[in-house]
């Protein structure tokens, strides 16, 4: 509740940040970092933020509008949980071609330990756990239907991956500067 009162009062703000940052209305990947006080990244986390702004730039056109933006921002924070996992398995499927394999597993869950750097497992441990529970047809990779239907069945890995890969929190490490090597 705190996060949603948090947002409508922070629309304004996020509107007024937007502009001030951004007079054009549409903000280039340079000003997105710059928008969220992004900068001095590790490779990682560089390729993690990149990853989340070419989701957000919901048309592909190399910018993020303020509509798009303000959509991203609203399903980090309000999002449906099946919105929220359709949006994840997009995030790791770096390559796009509809599935996620080990390596894109491991690569983002990689540069978000490096951005969070809290977490009780590997990345190769939790990337070997995701796919021991849910790759159902072991063929080392898992499509949209694979991990939406595996994540919601398992209460622990909702869990887990809620957590590790809530993008409110790790905006908010990412804003606050508070990034950990590996």
């Amino acid at each position: 509740p705190g996060n949603i009162r948090a947002l409508r009062k922070g629309k304004h703000q996020w509107y007024q940040k937007f502009m001030k940052q951004c007079p054009s209305g549409q903000l280039t990947l340079h000003e997105f970092k710059k928008i969220l006080g992004l900068h001095d990244m590790n490779p990682q986390a560089n390729m993690y933020v990149e990853q989340v702004f070419h989701i957000f730039d919901m048309n592909q056109d190399g910018f993020i509008d303020f509509l798009e933006f303000i959509a991203a921002i609203n399903l980090v924070i309000r999002g449906k949980i099946d919105q929220k996992l359709k949006w994840y398995f997009k995030l790791y499927d770096a390559d796009g071609n509809g599935c996620i394999d080990k390596k894109e597993l491991l690569s983002i869950f990689t540069a978000i330990q490096a951005i969070n750097g809290h977490t009780n497992m590997s990345a190769e441990e939790f990337t070997n756990m995701i796919f021991q529970k849910i790759d159902v047809n072991n063929d080392g990779e898992l499509t949209l239907e694979e991990f939406i239907s595996g994540v919601e069945k398992d209460k622990d890995l909702m869990e887990l991956i809620t957590k590790s890969f809530d993008l409110s929190n790790v905006l908010k490490v990412i804003q606050n500067g508070r990034r950990h090597s590996i």
